[in-house]
């Protein structure tokens, strides 16, 4: 039965996919750190500031935050409430993972992206720049507004590979996976 080896294997890509944006967006922790510095040397030993770059750090951090909410998740770092699932079998935690991901984490995520689409579309169409005198221009807010639907489709993949990995083992401990290792 090659079933469930070739769903594993397609989670894999999936969840491999989310790993590797998390590890390009943690590289976003190192330029604010930078820049956080920059800002941080230029105030106290120059008496100078930049609204820009303070404005930049938090879009940073924003994207940070956001951006790597999949990667987290794939890392099974994120918050769960850990009362019962520790104990379980890997068939119940499979059942638990695939009712989770149907009936909270997709339906959450396409809400997300439902709800702040206009959001994030009309501040494309104004061109929307910073209220800060001297901040980000366009698009920057459009950008870091941009994460949100973003976000929540990274999600839907890392909920896709999970989802996919959970049927596996399902099928892998119902029908006794002859294919995998």
């Amino acid at each position: 039965m090659a079933g469930p080896t070739a769903i594993k294997h397609i989670a894999a890509h999936l969840q491999g996919f989310s790993r590797r944006t998390g590890e390009v967006i943690a590289w976003l922790t190192v330029a604010m750190v930078v820049v956080m510095t920059g800002i941080v040397i230029a105030r106290y030993s120059f008496a100078s500031g930049s609204i820009r770059l303070q404005e930049s750090v938090t879009f940073m951090h924003a994207a940070v935050f956001m951006l790597a909410a999949a990667y987290t998740f794939a890392a099974g770092d994120h918050v769960r409430v850990d009362i019962f699932y520790s104990s379980m079998s890997a068939r119940r935690k499979a059942i638990v993972d695939i009712a989770g991901t149907l009936l909270l984490l997709i339906p959450f995520c396409v809400f997300l992206i439902w709800s702040s689409w206009d959001y994030v579309t009309t501040s494309w169409s104004i061109r929307e720049s910073s209220i800060e005198a001297g901040g980000l221009p366009f698009p920057f807010p459009a950008i870091v507004k941009s994460f949100i639907p973003i976000t929540a489709a990274l999600l839907i993949i890392q909920g896709a590979a999970l989802l996919l990995g959970s049927l596996a083992e399902l099928f892998g401990a119902a029908g006794g996976d002859e294919g995998a290792a």
